[in-house]
């Protein structure tokens, strides 16, 4: 594993894609009768386009891409909690408001990743193997 060798732009992409987790939230929180199961709708879609371009794309290092892309997401997605408090509550709230919510933030959303990771290294072996080491 060489997490230099990783697709960065790919990562921070499939990372953002998944912030449409927490804007759901934030919509659903405010419009009544919302079906409750949307952000969980919501975890499985993101989960199934991780896996998807990840395993038909062949990209190489599928775990540690979708680990990465993971801690990106979380990282992002603290980022946006602390903005969105600020600007909508007037005060900072979520993860960054209490720092040892951080790593409990990261690890969870570091084994998302794995687990879809090592999805779609199943779903690159079930098609043939991963592209080539150049």
């Amino acid at each position: 594993m060489d997490i230099r060798r990783l697709q960065w732009p790919l990562v921070l992409g499939l990372g953002a894609l998944a912030l449409v987790r927490p804007l759901l939230n934030i919509v659903t929180d405010q419009v009544e009768g919302v079906d409750v199961a949307a952000p969980v709708l919501a975890t499985v879609a993101v989960s199934l386009v991780w896996i998807a371009v990840v395993g038909l794309f062949r990209v190489d290092q599928p775990v540690l891409t979708l680990v990465c892309a993971g801690l990106a997401y979380a990282v992002l997605a603290m980022l946006l909690s602390g903005l969105l408090s600020v600007a909508l509550d007037g005060e900072l709230q979520g993860p960054l408001a209490s720092p040892i919510a951080i790593v409990p933030v990261l690890l969870t959303n570091a084994v998302w990743g794995a687990l879809a990771g090592l999805l779609a290294l199943l779903l690159q072996r079930l098609r043939g193997g991963a592209r080539r080491k150049r």
